[in-house]
């Protein structure tokens, strides 16, 4: 793809990720106090979704899979600071952003004529969950049902770059909540019998192996 048509790509999938990020800041601003987080002042969630969308425009350009993968950027911001502020997952940004993104995959492979990645990307979201789903029986205090249908969401995107990016995304997601952890541990912003929500780390982790993949799997 031309490097102009990429910047102009990009450009755009920056203007709309700052709208976008407007939304989402009100959404996060209504979400239902159980118990009271840090409020996120703007421009911090339309800055970030902004630049989120910004590198996923790089990552795809102006392929079909754009749109599906914007809609992934807004959701994840969204679940991301919830979970931080109220370490909740809720079913109503969750399941609904599996359908449509589903709907949008769908739409890519009507386009492109090929239904295989799409095919991976739903037995992907079903194995991830599946998985998820044990370790929440292992370890119900560590792992929550509202991350199990997170790892859907993931396995469904993941799914469609391939089985090796799915694994990759998963694995670091791990990586990056046991870094997260030591760190405060070490600073002492935890305890060792402290909460630390999974959410962010594994859509930190999606987020690594979805953008570096191509690098990290050489």
């Amino acid at each position: 793809m031309p490097a102009a048509l990429t910047a102009l790509v990009a450009v755009g999938a920056g203007g709309l990720g700052m709208l976008v990020g407007v939304l989402l800041s009100r959404l996060v601003a209504r979400f239902p106090d159980r118990e009271r987080g840090r409020s996120v002042r703007p421009p911090w969630i339309e800055a970030w979704t902004a630049a989120l969308f910004v590198l996923v425009a790089l990552r795809f350009g102006a392929a079909w899979e754009l749109p599906a993968y914007l809609w992934f950027a807004g959701a994840a911001v969204l679940l991301a600071v919830i979970d931080l502020q109220h370490k909740l997952l809720p079913d109503r940004i969750t399941l609904p952003s599996i359908g449509i993104g589903a709907a949008l995959l769908a739409a890519v492979a009507v386009a492109t004529g090929d239904g295989a990645p799409l095919v991976r990307a739903l037995l992907g979201a079903l194995v991830l969950y599946v998985v998820f789903v044990v370790l929440v029986l292992i370890s119900p205090r560590s792992i929550g049902m509202g991350d199990a249908k997170l790892a859907a969401l993931l396995g469904l995107y993941l799914g469609w770059l391939g089985w090796d990016v799915l694994l990759l995304g998963a694995a670091a997601g791990f990586v990056v909540q046991a870094v997260l952890a030591l760190v405060l541990l070490a600073t002492r912003r935890i305890g060792l019998r402290g909460e630390l929500p999974f959410g962010p780390a594994m859509l930190i982790g999606a987020a690594v192996a979805i953008g570096w993949s191509d690098s990290l799997l050489g």
